[in-house]
């Protein structure tokens, strides 16, 4: 039996020892090779459980009780074949901009911090966090085995000493670590070579593997760096990962330009508007498997151009980036696209954008005003946004009216509360039965401006069809079949594909 002291602290028997994945870097892949471990392991019998102490992240999950959670951590627990908790993802730090960033302990929002005093306000509890969504996971799968996954790098000089996710939690948990360096970056000898050395003793034996990942061409050329690396760490290379052209949703916002999607057969344009705070992208996944589709991302003061259909996804400080928009002359833009008959949706802080006026009486879009609370929208829906003190977080199932009936899911997470106001527009429809949830405003030339509140809208298969069919009609083109796909076996394909991958490269039989 293993003898880890949080274990006698929890009266908790741990008899596998935790995997924990460390990077050289950010970006280094941390968060797919631990998806890939999560399903290897559940392939072999085990019962994996993620786990990510801390995360910074604005592309978030609401889980079945309605906490909040990192994407990343939900979709490493379907490929491990559990059903997405808060307590794998403990701490999620949500940024607002301007060094400030929201506080997430165990799924609840818990208050706002600057940058410069995170650790000293937000240490001691975040650790706190940690160990209880431990002991939490642990209590659930008693024979299951943590797959844990780190943050950025672990030896940031000046952060090391208060670092919640990495060296200090491996220690915790004794865990065997596998450090996995990008070779696509380059400089990938002297990135293993530099992390170890800043390592302390204690923390370089818990090093038990190291993975080569992003490499193209013949692997064969890369033996002698192999060797190389073996021989001056002592430490074993698991192997070398490939270079992997499938689309896996990025982890962050800095991912997004860097995802080209080139469809030779695309027959209808989107266009995303790139907020500057742009928050639960993972929302938009879905037209990346669309053979019909091309996306094309769109900074604030590019030109919009003529695409089937603008989307405004969520944003984790809407005034703050409606006002970006104004000032690069892409709301103006906007209203154009729209008065000349273009089709515009938008999803939470997108829709309320669509609005006429935005209100922030307690101060949660973090402006500080001093004359006035209240902000104008841009005007293309009867509707006015409210920002109020509790957070409104869960999944919902419902029934939507528009463009046909049909039963999706989804969930919501927001401050603000939005209401239709001067019905006026007899055109105007309910999206669902849930009257705050959604409005569509179809108009004479068959155009829509219109959006909602329900974060994963897209990934219900018949209601994105639908959705994408009202812009074919449009353009005269032949309804897609919206039985034709399916988003989750979709996921399911791509997980088996990366865990395929990982298998063939990689040897971990020595870690577990």
């Amino acid at each position: 039996m293993l003898k880890i002291p949080f274990i006698e602290e929890m009266k908790i028997k741990l008899n596998r020892t935790p995997i924990m994945i460390l990077g050289t870097s950010s970006g280094a892949g941390k968060t797919l090779i631990a998806t890939a471990i999560c399903r290897y392991l559940r392939r072999k019998g085990e019962h994996p459980i993620p786990f990510k102490g801390q995360n910074m992240s604005n592309n978030a999950w609401v889980d079945p009780q309605g906490r909040e959670m990192a994407y990343s951590q939900a979709l490493q627990s379907w490929s491990a074949g559990l059903e997405p908790s808060a307590e794998m993802n403990p701490v999620l730090i949500k940024p607002k901009g301007d060094c400030t960033s929201e506080i997430i302990h165990l799924g609840k929002s818990v208050g706002t911090s600057k940058a410069i005093k995170y650790y000293e306000d937000w240490f001691d509890s975040g650790w706190e966090a940690i160990k209880t969504g431990l002991k939490i996971l642990l209590s659930r799968e008693k024979d299951g085995r943590l797959v844990v996954e780190g943050a950025g790098s672990p030896v940031e000089i000046n952060l090391k000493h208060r670092d919640l996710t990495n060296l200090k939690l491996a220690r915790f948990l004794n865990a065997n670590c596998v450090l996995v360096a990008d070779i696509e970056r380059g400089g990938v000898f002297a990135q293993i070579i530099g992390t170890i050395a800043l390592m302390e003793p204690e923390e370089k034996r818990l090093i038990k593997g190291i993975i080569i990942n992003k490499f193209r061409g013949d692997q064969e050329l890369f033996e002698a760096g192999v060797r190389w690396i073996e021989n001056e760490t002592k430490i074993p290379v698991l192997g070398v990962l490939p270079w992997l052209k499938e689309i896996f949703p990025p982890e962050d916002s800095l991912d997004l330009l860097e995802r080209r999607q080139i469809n030779q057969r695309a027959e209808i344009e989107i266009g995303i508007i790139k907020l500057s705070r742009i928050s639960n992208f993972s929302d938009l996944d879905p037209f990346f498997s669309e053979s019909s589709i091309q996306i094309r991302w769109i900074e604030p003061g590019q030109n919009i151009g003529k695409p089937d259909a603008l989307i405004i996804p969520g944003s984790k400080q809407t005034i703050k980036d409606l006002e970006i928009l104004n000032k690069s002359g892409t709301s103006n833009q906007i209203k154009d696209y729209a008065n000349k008959g273009g089709n515009i949706f938008g999803i939470c802080g997108g829709l309320q954008m669509l609005g006429k006026s935005l209100e922030d009486p307690y101060e949660k879009e973090g402006l500080n005003a001093t004359s006035s609370f209240t902000f104008a929208g841009l005007n293309l829906l009867p509707i006015k946004t409210t920002f109020g003190e509790m957070k409104h977080n869960s999944q919902r199932e419902e029934v939507t009216s528009w463009p046909e009936k049909n039963n999706v899911k989804g969930f919501e997470m927001h401050f603000g509360i939005s209401n239709l106001i001067n019905n006026k527009y007899s055109d105007i429809i309910y999206l669902f039965k849930d009257t705050s949830l959604g409005w569509i405003l179809e108009k004479k030339d068959k155009s829509f401006i219109g959006g909602t509140y329900l974060h994963g809208i897209f990934e219900n298969d018949q209601w994105r069809r639908q959705w994408i069919n009202k812009l074919r009609q449009k353009k005269g083109l032949k309804n897609l079949n919206i039985n034709e796909t399916n988003n989750i076996e979709k996921r399911e394909r791509l997980l088996d594909t990366l865990t395929d991958c990982f298998e063939k490269n990689i040897n971990i039989s020595t870690i577990i």
